[in-house]
């Protein structure tokens, strides 16, 4: 069985490339050499860009989705790490815990304001950054979010980009993937319905369902306060016969759902999206109730290239764990934002709101290659385009095709 999913994964990442796609810093070591081939496309600087740049960061560092803000602010570390070691461009950069709250996400991002920041890498999570973007669109300052995905993140905010690829996308391309290689599946769903992110991956997965002919024989729902117990959702969906339920949800209530499926016996296909990336590294978890899950990301640690492994093996040496897909989210974020600087020939005497005019006229002309996707590039409206990839877990890792 294991065989076959891996020969419809590759599929499915040649359907979805057809397609666009939720401390204290070290001081950078002057005998790092220049930037190889290991990273991201940036060279030391060549233009008119010069001086100290502000960045500011805004995630969860603490609290139930503490994960995924470490990594994105540590990956981001690294890169600041790695580009200051060139020359030319620096960067300051300060991190702020939100704890995936868009009200505690907006204190925190008028801290670095007073800080001084001049660049936003975050917030993080969907919610909060859509509570944030209305304060970076009134100040004129860019932000570009690492990985909340959600549409709403970018609507109406010319100066709010996006390292993820969108929702919508990952609606579409699950259930194209599910239609195309799993014919006569029956689908169930589990979503969170108080979450933009879940919500609207579910929205646009049931729409082109529709469209494919895709079979939904169950939809469950929680809460925030109710996502402890799935009993409910997931007796239906048996009692249905859905054989893949559908997850558009983050890894916490995903390892309860896979937890309570084994305990009543029931083993459908699991299928995730980018929110799953981080249940491996859960503590306490038992990696072996995810065997064989299946889900969408931009990244995987396992691959051969030198670029990722030379992230890996850095992220590694400092964190002791492998990085997941929010750690090559912060990286590129970094990396994205020192390529928009160049181009737009920015100097760090420069105003927040200077910086950010100048950044948004040239982000629809760039390109970049990263850690999460090559030939990177945006729309005026803040989408990134690029593919993602399919990876299935497989003895506790994740592994592709």
């Amino acid at each position: 069985m294991m065989k076959k999913f891996f020969g419809i994964l590759l599929t499915l990442a040649m359907v979805l490339s057809l397609a666009a796609c939720g401390g204290n810093d070290k001081p950078a070591d002057s005998s790092t050499p220049p930037a190889d081939s290991s990273q991201p496309s940036a060279d030391a600087p060549s233009g008119s860009a010069s001086g100290t740049f502000k960045l500011g960061g805004v995630g969860p560092l603490t609290g139930d989705a503490a994960i995924y803000g470490n990594a994105a602010m540590n990956g981001a570390k690294i890169a600041v790490e790695e580009i200051n070691a060139l020359g030319g461009i620096q960067f300051e950069f300060q991190a702020e815990d939100d704890v995936a709250d868009g009200e505690t996400s907006v204190n925190a991002y008028n801290t670095l304001m007073d800080w001084g920041m001049q660049v936003l890498v975050g917030p993080v999570t969907t919610g909060a950054a859509i509570a944030v973007s209305a304060e970076v669109y009134n100040d004129r300052v860019f932000a570009l979010t690492p990985s909340a995905s959600s549409t709403d993140v970018i609507s109406g905010k010319d100066n709010m980009f996006q390292v993820c690829f969108t929702d919508p996308n990952q609606g579409v391309g699950s259930a194209d993937y599910i239609s195309q290689n799993m014919p006569g599946a029956k689908v169930g769903i589990i979503y969170r319905n108080d979450d933009a992110y879940s919500q609207g991956i579910r929205d646009t997965f049931v729409s082109e369902a529709g469209k494919v002919g895709l079979e939904i024989v169950s939809e469950g729902t929680f809460t925030k306060d109710t996502q402890s117990d799935f009993s409910v959702q997931l007796t239906d969906a048996k009692s249905k016969g859905a054989d893949l339920i559908f997850l558009p949800t983050y890894y916490q209530p995903n390892a309860v759902i896979l937890n309570q499926a084994k305990g009543m016996g029931y083993a459908p296909t699991f299928f995730g999206v980018d929110g799953m990336d981080g249940i491996l590294a859960m503590p306490g978890f038992d990696t072996s109730l995810a065997e064989g899950v299946m889900l969408l990301t931009p990244f995987s640690a396992d691959a051969a290239d030198e670029r990722t492994q030379s992230f890996v093996s850095k992220y590694n040496e400092l964190h002791g764990e492998t990085p997941n897909q929010f750690a090559a989210d912060g990286y590129d974020a970094v990396y994205i934002i020192y390529e928009a600087l160049q181009a737009a020939g920015c100097t760090g005497d420069m105003s927040a709101e200077e910086i950010c005019e100048a950044i948004v006229a040239v982000m629809p002309t760039i390109s970049v290659d990263g850690l999460t996707g090559q030939g990177m590039t945006w729309a005026s409206t803040g989408e990134v385009s690029k593919a993602p990839m399919a990876v299935v877990i497989k003895d506790g890792v994740y592994v592709t095709p």
